[in-house]
Parts: C-alpha cells; sequence; structure tokens
C-alpha cells in the first residue's frame, strides 16, 4: 500500500509541476514569447509555440492523473522535459542564457547548469511515473477515497500557495520599476531599512542581503555594468581598498546581464576575493533607487543606509574613506 500511496504523490507532483509551468507562460504572454524567441524558435513559430507550449503542458498536467492515461502522460512529460534540456544545453554550449520563463513570474533567472539539473530530476520523476503507472495501473482506484483526495488537495494547495508567491514576487518587481519612474530622489533614505535581494553569484550559486550582514561588518554594494569604463577604473582600486577594510567592510560588486560575461569582467578587473552579483534585470538598483553606474550604497551591520547613494568614482572613492569603520594600514 505504501508504495501505491508513492505513486500516486509522484503522479500529482508531476501534475502540479505541469500545471504551475503552464499557468506560469499564460499569465505572462509577453515574457513566454520573448523566451520563445530567444530559445531559437523562428519568428514566424513563435506565436504558435508560445501558445502551443502551455497548452500541451496542461494536457499532461491533467492526463497524468487517471490511470489510463497516466503511462502516455508521463511518456510526453519525458519526452518534453528532453527536448527542452537539449535546447539549454546547446545555447550554454554556444554560450547564451536567456530568461527561462519556464514558470512564469516564478523563474525570470537566465538558464544555467542548475537548469539542467532541475530538469534531470524532472525528467527521473516522469520515468518513475511512468513506470509507477504500469506496475501499479488501478491507483488511485485502490486507494482510500478520502486518503487519495486528501493528497490531491494538499497538491493543489501548495500548487496554488507556490503560484502566489510567485504573483507577489512579480508585483512586488512591477512597484520597484513604478517607484522608480515616478520618484525624484535617488536613493533611499539615511536610516531606511535597507531591502533585501537574492542575486546570482558569477558561479550560478544565490547570495542574499541577509547572508552579507551575517558577519557583523558594514556591507558596500558597488554598482557597476561591464560595458562602464569608469566602472572598470574603479573595479581596479577595489582590491586595495578591501585589504584596507576587510575587517569591517564587506565589499560586493553588483552588475548586470551575464554570469559569464560578468564573471570574466571580474577577473580582468583584478577582483579575486571581491564577492561580484549578478542582476537579471536591474532588481537591486531599482529597490535601491540607484539610477546609474558607477555608484554604491553603504549598509550598516544592522541592515540600514549608512550614507546617500555616492554617484561616480569619486564619490564612492569618498564614501569608503569616510567610513568610520575603515581600517588603515
Amino acid at each position: 500500500m505504501l508504495i501505491e500511496y508513492g505513486v500516486w504523490v509522484s503522479r500529482l507532483a508531476v501534475s502540479a509541476v505541469f500545471g504551475l509551468s503552464a499557468v506560469g507562460k499564460l499569465m505572462d504572454r509577453a515574457a513566454m514569447r520573448k523566451s520563445t524567441a530567444d530559445f531559437g524558435v523562428p519568428i514566424r513559430w513563435v506565436p504558435v509555440v508560445a501558445w502551443g507550449l502551455p497548452v500541451l503542458e496542461a494536457v499532461i498536467a491533467v492526463a497524468v492523473l487517471p490511470p489510463w492515461t497516466a503511462v502516455a502522460a508521463a511518456m510526453l512529460a519525458t519526452l518534453v522535459l528532453a527536448v527542452f534540456t537539449g535546447a539549454v544545453l546547446r545555447l550554454l554550449v554556444r554560450g547564451k542564457r536567456p530568461a527561462c520563463s519556464c514558470f512564469g513570474s516564478l523563474s525570470d533567472a537566465p538558464i544555467g547548469a542548475w537548469t539542467v539539473a532541475r530538469n534531470g530530476v524532472l525528467m527521473a520523476l516522469a520515468v518513475l511515473v511512468g513506470w509507477g503507472s504500469l506496475a501499479y495501473p488501478r491507483v488511485p482506484v485502490g486507494l482510500p477515497a478520502d486518503n487519495a483526495v486528501g493528497l490531491g488537495v494538499v497538491a493543489a494547495l501548495v500548487t496554488l500557495l507556490v503560484w502566489i508567491f510567485g504573483e507577489v514576487r512579480g508585483l512586488r518587481r512591477r512597484v520597484d520599476e513604478q517607484a522608480l519612474s515616478t520618484l525624484g530622489a535617488e536613493g533611499l533614505p539615511v536610516g531606511a531599512v535597507a531591502p533585501e535581494f537574492e542575486l546570482f553569484d558569477v558561479d550560478d550559486g544565490r547570495t542574499t542581503l541577509e547572508s552579507l550582514l551575517v558577519h557583523g561588518r558594514r556591507v558596500l554594494l558597488v554598482f557597476v555594468h561591464p560595458s562602464c569604463e569608469l566602472c572598470a577604473a574603479l573595479a581596479r582600486e577595489l582590491p586595495r581598498w578591501h585589504s584596507r577594510t576587510a575587517e569591517a567592510l564587506t565589499i560586493v560588486v553588483v552588475g548586470n546581464g551575464d554570469a559569464a560575461e560578468q564573471a570574466e569582467w571580474a577577473r580582468e578587473q583584478g577582483l579575486d576575493g571581491i564577492a561580484a552579483l549578478v542582476q537579471q534585470g536591474n532588481e537591486a538598483a531599482l529597490r535601491y533607487r540607484v539610477r546609474g553606474t558607477p555608484s554604491a550604497v553603504l549598509i550598516d551591520a544592522e541592515g540600514h543606509i549608512v550614507a546617500p547613494v555616492a554617484r561616480g568614482a569619486m564619490a564612492v572613492r569618498e564614501l569608503i574613506m569616510t567610513s568610520k569603520k575603515v581600517v588603515r594600514q
């Protein structure tokens, strides 16, 4: 009986994943069309694929539940995931990392090794569903009705909560953009709580403001752009400042765009030992109301804004020099 429950739960999981993916794509049509084109689909086929893929995912999400269609749905899910994974690998080999938009607002990050790993797990799950549906063709009919329905309700509620989280995240991003476009003042007020963020580092890991503050040091966010010459000149000075302030100040470089490009740029500037993070759009800059590069924001160990935004290389240098926590050699 325990195995039968496992088969049913795995089918509910596949249904939830594909259902969430279909709803996310249908709710964010513009992002889906852009992602489809970025993945190399010919322009004339973009509308067809942008509509057809979420519809196909919705069919899989429904068909994987009844016992008489579960095997076919699992095979189709495996095929879809395999094709998508192949497209991801092809783009990664070419050095391209477009946004996935696999789940709409939940997945606006660019593709990477984690995308391949995630798809591998989902393919394994789909294969498991196919095998389980063949080995136990009566599931969920053979299970107690209240248990089978209860598990389905739990899966639906979890899926709904994840979808709501994605919608709130997208709404917060739009509010940030609207605030930046309507407010004239640059930067957050001194003493304001520094907004939390979660950005990719150049190794595809994730870094949050909370993780940067855990060591009890001030954090200096230096916003740069790889094509900015003034940013490059400032960046080459940061290792020297880092060596002087390492005990009291964490210097973090925040760039834009592609992680591989940002990593190469950081190596060229000699930023060894300095964290380099990547915005996928301008999410961190929007939250801190930073409008240009190079710019810097100083945050104290308790997570509050210490000074106005420093705009320009000279202002960034002065911000570091005038910090009361600077350790002079």
